[in-house]
């Protein structure tokens, strides 16, 4: 698991995981994977999957030719509310993009570190070695 800040300002933490390290065929595998992790925490609440691939084909827009699928799984730790400001950095996401010959899984830094910790275990938990 990599972290690194993208664009200058936002904080990620991103794995690349070869097709031979894993036995999920399939970005819609690995949602299901998430999904289920989402609905074993009674802390975490799913909301829905995003088809970004999808979206963005069907507004006419740009898709590298190497990305074959790309999907998020969107839900919410939210385990208090403190203050209105909260509301910018929630609901989380994980993003999940089929290229040739791997998968690459990305989220941005939660300000709970209970949260990162969740998304980086269930993250690593897809490698099979």
């Amino acid at each position: 698991m990599r972290q690194y800040t993208l664009q200058e300002k936002y904080p990620v933490y991103h794995m690349s995981l070869p097709f031979s390290e894993t036995s999920k065929t399939s970005v819609d595998e690995i949602l299901e994977h998430y999904k289920q992790k989402i609905e074993e925490d009674d802390k975490v609440a799913y909301i829905a999957t995003f088809d970004h691939y999808a979206h963005t084909q069907g507004i006419g827009g740009e898709i590298n030719p190497e990305i074959k699928a790309a999907k998020h799984v969107v839900f919410c730790f939210g385990v208090k509310l403190p203050s209105p400001d909260v509301m910018a950095v929630r609901p989380r996401s994980i993003g999940v993009v089929q290229m040739e010959d791997r998968f690459e899984i990305s989220f941005l830094e939660a300000p709970m570190p209970v949260a990162n910790t969740a998304m980086e275990t269930w993250t690593r938990a897809l490698r099979d070695i």
